[in-house]
């Protein structure tokens, strides 16, 4: 039988999100303070009220019901000032659950609404990051996201923007958004611009849609990790495909289930990904809509799939392995990690009379 691990226990082991979204996972009481500030109307200023509005819950019934949230949380952030503010903040929240490697994604173009130009929306991020880091040590990469329903040619501008921004924050390119009737094919050109500049790329792929949309982020587009990729298990040759070439997959077990990517924590694949070897990375999607943290989502998947300290050990891993990051620097903090990993022991039951 396997030990319960309490949700403290996993809090202080070192942990990576490498698939967080930044206008997913602002505070809510910072929300508040900026609709203030920046006499913004929100639907409802009672916080309790706000919470049930951008909360997926139960209640939630599709990817797309689940993003009209960000209608609340992107009209608050759109000056340098309120998005420098969520990305320290995102990098303290993530920070104080042992989170030591952090990928922030967003997409420029969404905080654009009153004059900002995209490459300042980028700046102010970096530089709450930057300063996060030099406050708490927490490394972090930036990955921009390109909106499948934007079309073709605002994804090419999002891969220009991340060329001009290699090395100086952005690790990343991510193609995000409804999968229905936008398929990933149609964005080739700038996954093309960012893998001619030897630039990392990932896509949502296999949450709203079936296995093609996997095939085509692979296959057509180069993608080197996906996001979610829940439905990949309709396809057992793909599958075999992703595990023989060891491209990650970048889970978020509770937002699968909001969005109705999965139907129950039963029905969810990511415990078979995890037996069948597959390289499962455990992330939060977005931490205010789904309520939840790196810390929850494992407690959750122990919970529920009975994980050992051990396969957890290996997720942990995993997620550094995986990380958008220089091979030397990856090297050596994976040499780190590890060492601090071997060091922790499951506790034991205290024996009972």
């Amino acid at each position: 039988m396997v030990p319960a691990l309490s949700f403290d226990f996993l809090k202080r082991l070192p942990k990576t999100d490498l698939h967080c979204h930044l206008d997913g996972s602002i505070r809510l009481d910072t929300i508040l303070d900026l609709a203030r500030k920046q006499k913004v109307a929100l639907p409802t200023f009672d916080r309790t009220e706000l919470f049930h509005l951008v909360y997926a819950g139960e209640s939630c019934t599709s990817l797309d019901d689940y993003l009209k949230a960000f209608d609340i949380t992107l009209s608050v952030m759109q000056t340098e000032e309120a998005l420098e503010r969520a990305a320290y903040e995102l990098a303290q929240d993530a920070w104080a659950e042992n989170v030591r490697y952090l990928e922030v994604r967003y997409s420029p173009l969404l905080h654009t609404r009153e004059g900002l130009r995209p490459s300042q929306v980028v700046e102010a991020v970096v530089r709450g990051l930057r300063n996060a880091k030099r406050e708490f040590g927490i490394r972090y990469g930036v990955i921009l996201c390109a909106i499948r329903s934007l079309g073709p040619e605002s994804s090419l501008r999002i891969a220009e923007l991340c060329v001009a921004f290699k090395n100086r924050g952005v690790v990343g390119f991510d193609l995000a958004g409804s999968e229905v009737n936008n398929p990933a094919k149609l964005h080739r050109a700038a996954f093309q611009l960012v893998i001619d500049n030897n630039i990392n790329c990932t896509a949502h792929a296999g949450e709203s849609f079936g296995p093609d949309s996997v095939h085509q982020a692979i296959h057509k587009c180069g993608a080197h990790r996906i996001g979610h990729g829940t439905r990949l298990v309709e396809s057992g040759d793909l599958l075999n495909y992703v595990n023989d070439h060891r491209i990650p997959l970048e889970v978020c077990p509770s937002s699968n289930l909001q969005t109705k990517a999965a139907s129950s924590w039963e029905t969810h694949p990511v415990d078979f990904f995890v037996d069948y070897g597959l390289r499962v990375t455990i992330n939060t999607d977005n931490r205010l809509m789904t309520d939840t943290t790196v810390t929850k989502e494992l407690h959750l998947c122990h919970t529920h799939y009975g994980w050992s300290l051990q396969t957890i050990k290996e997720i942990i891993i995993a997620g550094f392995k995986s990380a958008f990051m220089p091979y030397r620097e990856k090297a050596d903090l994976l040499a780190e990690i590890s060492a601090e990993l071997a060091k922790v022991v499951a506790p034991t039951a205290l024996p009972k009379g």
